[in-house]
């Protein structure tokens, strides 16, 4: 046997890579260079060696700085770029190699040229927005001054809204040219005109009238066109207003009012010539800033273009520089031999790779994310992925069995599947990026839901006769509503699966129940048997003996004991179509292991057996428990016995390269703290070999529940609603059954489903081998890097 067991060929995937720690020496002048083949090989995971030290306190400090600082120029040109809606029209362009000390340089003058233009920009939209409002201002408000003229309103000249031609010419600012005080008539009736957002121009007039108490006559018109917000780039819709009052007091608080709500006022003289001679300077102004305008955005969209060719190309420059510093600042500075040395992990068959930095390897499967989501294995732990590859879907499909419902699955696998190399380039939402980081593992749900809704008979909850005809036929009427017996075998077995003739008749629930919760044991007690035995390869393969002795061996005596047993049972109650009680075989197997089992009885000398293996039970408990705890103290006893006293000569540095010395773990051992763990380990295992049988039920519980749901939804929705004959009726049926068998039976369920097979394997599975407190791998690669390190 064990020279079997020794020829076995290794499994690659069963226990994670041989690594060993490497030290590194890389001379000073050449050490950036080298860093870079190492990240280009990415086989080399850096250890840390200046933990003890900040980031700014490391020797590369300044370079990571400088990268940092490069990077956000980089983001705020790319934020430009996208902006201006230039990112599809951008094509990257070869470009010869660039020094990061002129790129570094040319980044600057690229954001101090783009600031300028973007400030430039900002002030002349400011002025075009202004004179564009001016404009709307002179034609909406001139209208109402017409309309009021007609009813002697304006007969007074307004004497702060009138200026001349020369004055609004070469006034500066619009709003101040506005704000200057003029002659007033203190007993006429004055106005102030202006432009708002149309969203307060409700919340204006109200505060207006209220400031005022209604002395005021407020009239508004929606504006013609939209303005540009020259900071967000968004059209705003704006509402002319006119404001007639009469005093001063009213006029200074209408101004606040019109500052605190961001209105901005014009002015607007009664007489209509000088109002068009404005209106034609007005546009003449703004036809000039249009054109400069226009101008500008080409030169700007010229210049971001240009830099836009470079730009992928600079930022993974960038942060492949950064990732190197980075790197770098890890290493201990040897200032007397000028040299940096660096401790890392790599693999036993990389060492010459790295020397010689030729090639790169990575490694990805979505069974290995569901086991590393529970934890990372430990070094050369062995490995559940291998098996939960199958062993993850199969249990999914037990509970999901319906080959219709299996086949929709199927349907958006293979979608996935087929756009694989579109959507693996694109940016997909959380969901969506889980779902299709899975895929494989949903083809494989998919197929042994197909597999296991054919073993059930069940298309969305319909059995057909696939296999050929029933092995029954009902003696009444009708089976459901048979007084008697309702099914009588008279042909042999189905041939594949459950016989179609049990859905519908009496004892279909009790049969099903039955099957269903019996096959669950055997595949908790199978799947359980799996996790023990792969602890006796974990054991074997790290030399501990202790481990086979007085844990392996006494944890499949007492599993097997009991629930191997009613495996047992119940396969020859199979066989046999014997009418045992079960429940009461276990029951009375310790009450009473003694008593004659009567009827109950499936085997000759099924009683002795019993007593025979309550007994082995009983015993694996203390041989789990105490021996291992004495063994290991008296082996750490014999070990150190007479070593009390290091050798002489030893330094203590010597003490710190010898990791097994005398004086380093004489007083590790603590007897009491191992004898509990064992004792925890013990207790948890003899619990959980009945739990974690009776949590393995729940892939009874599961596929019943999915199986009733499936045919309430058929029987309460789709048949009810075809028997009425009305087409309003039966789509509307058809659309309740749709939407319930895609949201409940694929979504709700399927996911249900998914979480159960996920405890069943974290829980019940690997608690048996698997501890899972390792650390991925996590070599230093520049293939690694990702733009949220930038």
């Amino acid at each position: 046997m064990e020279k079997f067991i020794e020829n076995l060929p290794p499994m690659d995937l069963m226990r994670s890579e041989k690594m060993t720690l490497v030290q590194l020496i890389i001379p000073a002048e050449s050490s950036h260079r080298a860093v870079s083949y190492l990240g280009e090989l990415g086989l080399l995971q850096f250890r840390d060696l200046n933990a003890d030290k900040s980031p700014f306190q490391r020797t590369f400090a300044n370079q990571v700085k400088r990268c940092a600082e490069m990077s956000r120029k980089l983001r705020f040109i790319k934020d430009q770029i996208s902006k201006a809606n230039l990112l599809s029209s951008v094509r990257p362009v070869m470009q010869p190699d660039i020094e990061l000390e002129e790129l570094e340089i040319q980044l600057a003058e690229h954001e101090h040229e783009l600031i300028e233009m973007n400030s430039n920009s900002e002030k002349l939209r400011q002025s075009y927005n202004e004179l564009l409002e001016f404009k709307i201002v002179l034609q909406k408000a001139g209208e109402f001054l017409v309309s009021s003229g007609s009813h002697a309103v304006s007969e007074r000249e307004l004497d702060e809204n009138v200026y001349s031609n020369n004055d609004y010419v070469e006034a500066s600012s619009l709003i101040e040219q506005e704000m200057r005080p003029g002659r007033s008539d203190q007993s006429g009736l004055r106005f102030i005109s202006g432009i708002i957002c149309k969203s307060k121009a409700l919340r204006f007039e109200r505060m207006l009238f209220r400031a005022t108490r209604g002395n005021m006559l407020f009239n508004h018109a929606p504006a013609d066109e939209d303005i540009v917000d020259p900071v967000s780039r968004e059209m705003v819709e704006k509402t002319v207003f006119v404001v007639f009052f009469s005093g001063e007091q009213a006029r200074t608080k209408i101004l606040k009012i019109c500052e605190a709500f961001g209105a901005n006022c014009y002015p607007v003289p009664e007489d209509i010539t000088k109002q068009r001679q404005i209106t034609r300077e007005v546009s003449l102004r703004l036809a000039d800033l249009e054109t400069t305008l226009d101008a500008g955005i080409r030169h700007r969209n010229k210049a971001l273009t240009s830099i836009g060719m470079h730009l992928v190309k600079w930022m993974n420059m960038v942060r492949r520089e950064k990732a190197v510093y980075d790197t770098l600042n890890m290493l201990n500075f040897d200032v007397t031999k000028k040299c940096l040395v660096g401790e890392g992990w790599c693999p036993i068959f990389a060492k010459s790779q790295i020397q010689a930095a030729l090639q790169r390897a990575t490694f990805d499967s979505s069974s290995q994310e569901i086991v590393d989501a529970y934890g990372v294995a430990g070094y050369q732990e062995a490995n559940p992925a291998v098996y939960t590859v199958i062993t993850f879907p199969f249990l999914f499909a037990v509970m999901f069995g319906d080959w219709g419902h299996g086949i929709c699955l199927l349907l958006g696998a293979l979608v996935l599947l087929a756009r694989e190399s579109k959507l693996s380039t694109q940016k997909l939402g959380s969901f969506m990026e889980m779902l299709f980081g899975g895929r494989y593992v949903l083809l494989l749900m998919s197929l042994f839901s197909i597999y296991c809704g054919l073993i059930y008979n069940e298309f969305f909850s319909v059995p057909y006769h696939i296999f050929g005809g029933s092995a029954y036929k009902c003696r009444d009427t009708t089976c459901k509503d048979a007084y008697t017996v309702g099914l009588v075998k008279y042909q042999d077995a189905y041939p594949f699966g459950v016989d179609p003739s049990w859905r519908g008749s009496r004892s279909e629930l009790p049969f099903l129940n039955s099957l269903k919760m019996k096959m669950s044991i055997l595949l908790g007690v199978v799947q359980m048997n799996l996790g023990i035995i792969l602890s006796y390869f974990n054991a074997r393969f790290f030399s501990s003996s202790l481990d086979i002795r007085y844990q392996f061996v006494p944890q499949v005596i007492f599993l097997n004991s009991l629930f191997g047993y009613l495996s047992l049972l119940i396969i020859i109650k199979w066989c046999t179509g014997s009418q045992a009680d079960l429940y009461h075989v276990m029951i009375y197997m310790f009450l009473s292991p003694t008593d004659n089992l009567g009827e109950n009885q499936l085997f000759w000398g099924q009683r002795p057996l019993q007593i025979i293996l309550l007994l082995l039970a009983l015993i694996a408990v203390p041989w789990m428990l105490f021996p291992k705890p004495f063994i290991l103290k008296r082996l750490h006893t014999e070990r150190f016995q007479g070593r009390a006293y290091g050798i002489l000569g030893t330094s203590e540095m010597d003490l710190d390269v010898e990791p097994d010395s005398a004086r380093q773990h004489h007083e590790e051992f603590n007897f009491s703290e191992v004898f509990v763990h064992q004792m925890i380990h013990s207790i948890e295992f003899v619990l959980g070999a009945v739990s974690n049988t009776a949590s393995y039920l729940r892939l009874w519980a599961l596929s019943l529940a999915h199986s009733e749901l499936s045919t309430v939804f058929y029987e309460k929705v789709l048949l009810l609603a075809w028997g009425y004959d009305n087409i309003v009726i039966r789509l509307v049926g058809l659309a309740v059954f749709a939407f319930a068998t895609a949201f409940i039976l694929l979504m709700m369920e399927t996911l249900s489903a998914f979480l159960h097979a996920l405890r069943l394997h974290w829980v019940e599975f690997q608690n048996k081998f698997y501890h899972g407190d390792g650390y991925k791998f996590r070599p230093f690669s520049f293939a690694s890097l990702t733009e949220d390190e930038d």
